[in-house]
């Protein structure tokens, strides 16, 4: 057996390389490396997809969720909650607009922020609430989009890992990852779902004011060459990468399927073990399985983790530090409610190998080494 990836990124090319190359090879002839025809196809063909009005690429994920805050013209000392639960991304760019994140607990089976764990944060300096969908699957959209609505907040989704879920509202309505809210960010770091091969990120949107206020943002604060009419930044996809991502979104779908049926195999073959909590599936919401993420009780997650390791299978801990642990917020953020499931979560998830081209020689050599390491 070849070494087991977290994320195999070289088989996944294999077989697209000869799509991915005359690609690559004809932007370089053209040579339209920014802002080339690739970007705006990119654009529309993920606004089609995602059954959205419109999709402005960047340079990276943490610049989407930064360009969305600004676009929306929020202003230092205004409040925007977020999960404990997340990478820093989330937080660090309302810390860095002078914004306070407040922070809140996540339920124990979705890892995902709730309407309920949200409304005891909401005070009359919040403006907005980033409900991150963790690992694959949208957050409780339903409740939190009724919130929103109450409270007249903004609901900006962080959809970095689960673009291509679909959530189901209780009148039959299904909206795309991203597409509830008044805006959606997303990351094409090279592990995501959808990855280019360097940085990349998008915004989308059904507001088409929001939309052009986006565009004049990510690109200097101009709608007009150096007509600058607020202060912007500099975040673009190159045209490589818009390239290489045509390709992929081609793939989506069935790539999604495949992380499905790798998932199936794990929940078959691990649920039966008594320590170990398999994913939960939402019934409003479809996985797209960016992690395979359980979580191990009683203490013995680091030590199944150094188990796998001997054995050459690769497992990671997403996040072994909550976010209002961390010293960048010590002086910016706020902290509402107990923190009892982020806490615990810190101590128990461990994410398996989970990507595209997972064959069943593989899944059940790592799934044996488990049910080894709790049966001796």
């Amino acid at each position: 057996m070849n070494g087991i990836q977290m994320v195999d990124l070289k088989g996944q090319y294999d077989k697209i390389r000869n799509e991915v190359n005359s690609a690559i090879i004809n932007v370089i002839d053209n040579t339209s490396f920014i802002q080339g025809p690739e970007v705006r196809e990119f654009e529309n063909n993920l606004a089609e997809y995602l059954g959205a009005k419109r999709v402005i690429s960047c340079a990276n994920g943490t610049d989407a969720l930064q360009i969305a805050l600004m676009a929306l013209n929020l202003k230092p000392g205004d409040e925007v909650i977020v999960p404990s639960f997340t990478y820093v991304a989330t937080a660090e760019v309302i810390g860095l607009l002078g914004l306070v994140p407040v922070m809140v607990d996540v339920d124990a089976l979705s890892f995902n922020v709730t309407a309920e764990l949200i409304k005891p944060a909401i005070s009359n300096r919040t403006k907005a609430i980033v409900p991150v969908h963790l690992f694959g699957q949208c957050a409780d959209m339903e409740g939190i989009m009724e919130l929103a609505r109450e409270f007249h907040l903004h609901v900006i989704e962080d959809t970095a890992q689960a673009l291509g879920a679909i959530y189901t509202f209780k009148n039959g309505e299904k909206r795309s990852a991203g597409t509830m809210g008044i805006v959606g960010c997303t990351s094409f770091f090279p592990s995501k779902n959808l990855g280019c091969y360097g940085d990349g990120g998008a915004l989308y949107t059904n507001d088409e004011i929001l939309g052009a206020n986006i565009k004049m943002v990510s690109n200097h604060g101009q709608r007009k060459k150096y007509f600058h009419e607020v202060l912007g930044v500099n975040s673009r996809l190159d045209t490589i990468q818009a390239a290489i991502l045509n390709i992929k979104l081609r793939n989506l779908d069935a790539y999604s399927a495949a992380r499905n049926q790798a998932a199936a195999y794990y929940d078959k073959h691990l649920s039966s073990i008594g320590d170990i909590m398999i994913p939960f599936r939402s019934t409003a919401s479809t996985h797209v399985f960016h992690q395979y993420t359980i979580r191990v009780r009683n203490g013995k997650r680091d030590e199944l983790q150094q188990c796998l390791k001997i054995k050459g299978i690769p497992s990671m801990v997403y996040y072994p530090v909550p976010l209002f642990k961390q010293q960048a917020f010590k002086n910016i953020g706020k902290c509402v409610g107990n923190q009892d499931v982020t806490n615990m979560l810190c101590k128990e998830v461990l994410s398996l190998p989970m990507h595209t081209e997972l064959d069943q020689e593989t899944l059940s050599f790592i799934c044996e080494s488990i049910k080894t390491f709790f049966h001796e």
